[in-house]
């Protein structure tokens, strides 16, 4: 199991620390630092408390809670989020009200998760041309229903 070094920050002390709901989660859950309050078509970055330091090589992914997507209409803006390696800033999740109703939560409220996972870089090679498929450039609802 590899190691994330977390920091907590004012706004964040007393918060849980970022926790797997179950031994088979892939996502930790991670909390709000602040009371939340969103109209329908409201949109708000929200402070968590923490910073972490991921090692080189893997990302942090913000994505969406499952079950406050489908209850609430409350989504990850730009889900997944990415979360560079080199940045030691607050952790922050932009939310947005998709739902038809005002959706408020209080501090410690478990609002989104956090995926770490490997990074592959690569390079790009420039040709001419790329070679046919058996999709070639069959795009959007192209393999059908």
């Amino acid at each position: 199991m590899s190691k994330i070094l977390i920091s907590w920050l004012t706004n964040g002390v007393g918060l849980d620390i970022p926790t797997y709901a179950t031994a088979g989660s892939a996502g930790l859950d991670i909390c709000s630092a602040e009371d939340i309050e969103l109209a329908p078509g409201d949109r708000k970055l929200v402070s968590t408390g923490f910073a972490i330091a991921i090692p080189e090589g893997f990302e942090g992914q913000i994505r969406p809670r499952s079950g406050l997507a489908i209850k609430h209409g409350l989504t990850v803006i730009n889900a997944p989020g990415t979360i560079d390696a080199d940045y030691r800033g607050e952790i922050k999740v932009p939310l947005i009200n998709l739902g038809q109703e005002i959706v408020s939560f209080e501090r410690g409220a478990r609002i989104a998760q956090l995926v770490i996972s490997e990074v592959t870089r690569v390079e790009f090679s420039v040709v001419d041309e790329l070679g046919n498929t058996g999709r070639n450039v069959g795009g959007f609802g192209s393999t059908g229903v």
